[in-house]
Parts: C-alpha cells; structure tokens; sequence
C-alpha cells in the first residue's frame, strides 16, 4: 500500500447505485487506504443483497485499514430506487466532510459517487453538481471539469448551462481562465511538460469564416492567439465534428469543448462506464464516475463498477503528485 493520504468516497444519493458501488469496492484491493462515506446501515444492506460481504471498521484518523467508512446516518428511511429529498441535506454533508479531510490534509483526495440533482433542488437547496458546489465551497472563482477515459481527456469551457446561455458565457476572460487552469493542472496533476490543447469552436465548422456565427473570431480565436504567444501549445478553433477524428487527435493531450454535450458524447461513446470526471483548478483532488444514479439497479441490478475504481485509481494517482 503507497504512503498517499486515505482517498475519501462519498456514497452519493442513498436511493441510488452509490452504496451498491462502494459495497463492491469495500471487498477490492487498492494501492491506498479508502475511507467511504455514507450511512453504514444501508451500505451494508447493499452488500447483503448482492451477497457481498461487508466488515468494514469505522474510520480512525492516522489508524491504516485497507477499508474503513465513515458513518452518516440518513435522515429518512432509505428505499433503494425511491428518491426522498428528506435526505438531501445527507448527501451534501458527505461532501462537506469529505471536503474538510482533503483540506487539511486527512485525505488525500476525494472520489465522488453519483449525486441526483433534482432532489436536492427538491429539498429548496440551489445545486447544480458537484462541480460547481465544490467550487463554491472552497472559493474557487473557476473551476474546469475534465473528463478522461478511451485514451482522451475533453474538458469543459461550459458546464451544465442550458444551450441558449452558452455563447454568452463564453467570454475572453473566462475562457482564459479556462484555458489557463487546463495548462495548469495538465502540468502539476498529470506531469504533462509542455501540454497540448486542441479547442473547439463553438458553431458549426467553427463559425465558417463567420457566416455560421461570429463567437471563434470574436472570442476563441484571441485568446489562443494570445495565450500561444505565452508559450501555450493550443490549436484551434476546430469545427468540433472532425476534431475528435482520430487523426485530429493524434498527439493531442486534451481537447477543450465549448458545452457540456459538443464534447462529452464522444468520451461516453469511446469510454462510458469507464471515464473518469476530474475537477481541475480546486486546492484538493476530487474525481467521480462518468455516470449518473442508476435507480432502476440499485440493490438488486447488475451494476459496474468500472468508473469508480478508475475514479479512484486516478485520484490515487493525482494525489501522489499533488
């Protein structure tokens, strides 16, 4: 087992596949101590009816086990499947210790199991992901979300905005920022030298001379213009339907997308079940699964688990070089 910082895991929105998924992990081998998160109760439930064992001790902070947990008791009954915004407040004090670890140095990073959105905003609290609840949480004014998985690492320039809102949030600051934070984090998490960025235009065939929209003369194309005479290696903007041909791709580090679904479709189709969401520019290291809730299988469907071992496996490794 490596010197790195127990990974914390959270478990997620209780009705889903979440506790399924760390009961699964709770019986694996991995190179550093995990620490799970959840209601112990229903994990364990979880693990019996899959017909898994689960003996995990509870959590002692600077005692080394294997796996251990970290017992926070819903608030309502959990019913695998049955969604129940009583026990909102639960999931989100799950990210808040496993946050609180990761700061000040108890964890070494935090993978994050499925979260179900709609309940929470059911609950009346404002929460749009894990993305940008982390960030608000620790005052990062910007923060990237990455996906990596199938042998490509596609960032975000907007996350979970609808699509009419994306072209004004495509600033030049903020996807300077963007770009910036991207070459940052390629650097010092992945131990990229000198990364390679190719960017996606917004519109169709990157605007076609801006008869398609004028977003990739206006905005894009500045500042890659100005951040390549910095030294950064970027290229673009790319009409996103041949960027993610394999030629376009070879030798590229990352891709830059303009929205959620210009970019993550293609990661989904060529790694689903096995991608891994980063979050870049945050103080800590945090990743999760490529997928949602699953409500359907929890407790009884056949589940895998191939995202969130890689999830961890990953921040295993990113923490190492943090």
């Amino acid at each position: 087992m490596s010197n790195t910082a127990p990974i914390a895991i959270t478990a997620g929105e209780p009705a889903g596949i979440g506790p399924d998924l760390c009961a699964i992990l709770a019986g694996r081998i991995h190179p550093a101590p995990i620490v799970i998160l959840g209601d112990r109760a229903v994990v364990a439930a979880r693990a019996r009816q899959r017909g898994l064992a689960f003996d995990a001790p509870a959590y002692e902070r600077g005692k080394v086990a294997p796996v251990s947990i970290i017992d926070v008791p819903a608030a309502a009954a959990v019913t695998a499947g049955r969604l129940d915004p009583a026990n909102a407040r639960h999931v989100l004090a799950l990210l808040d210790r496993a946050l609180a670890g990761c700061l000040d140095g108890e964890f070494g990073a935090m993978v994050t199991a499925p979260v179900q959105k709609s309940t929470i905003n059911d609950a009346g609290v404002p929460f749009t992901g894990h993305t940008e609840y982390l960030a608000e949480k620790t005052g990062t004014p910007r923060v990237v979300m990455l996906l990596a998985g199938g042998g490509l690492r596609v960032a975000l320039a907007t996350t979970h905005l609808p699509l009419a809102a994306v072209p004004a949030a495509i600033t030049r600051e903020s996807l300077e920022t963007t770009l910036r934070i991207l070459d940052k984090d390629l650097r010092l998490r992945f131990g990229i030298a000198r990364p390679r960025i190719l960017v996606a235009g917004l519109n169709p065939h990157a605007g076609e001379s801006g008869h398609l929209g004028r977003e990739e003369i206006d905005v894009i194309a500045p500042v890659i213009a100005a951040l390549a005479a910095e030294g950064m290696r970027l290229e673009g903007p790319l009409p996103a339907d041949t960027l993610f041909t394999p030629r376009a791709l070879a030798g590229a580090d990352a891709v830059l997308a303009m929205f959620h679904d210009q970019g993550l479709p293609v990661l989904k189709h060529a790694a689903f079940g096995h991608a891994v969401n980063i979050t870049l520019g945050l103080p800590v290291v945090r990743t999760s699964v490529d997928h949602g809730t699953a409500l359907e299988l929890a407790g009884s469907g056949e589940i895998d688990a191939g995202s969130l071992e890689a999830a961890v496996a990953l921040a295993i490794d990113l923490a190492a070089r943090a």
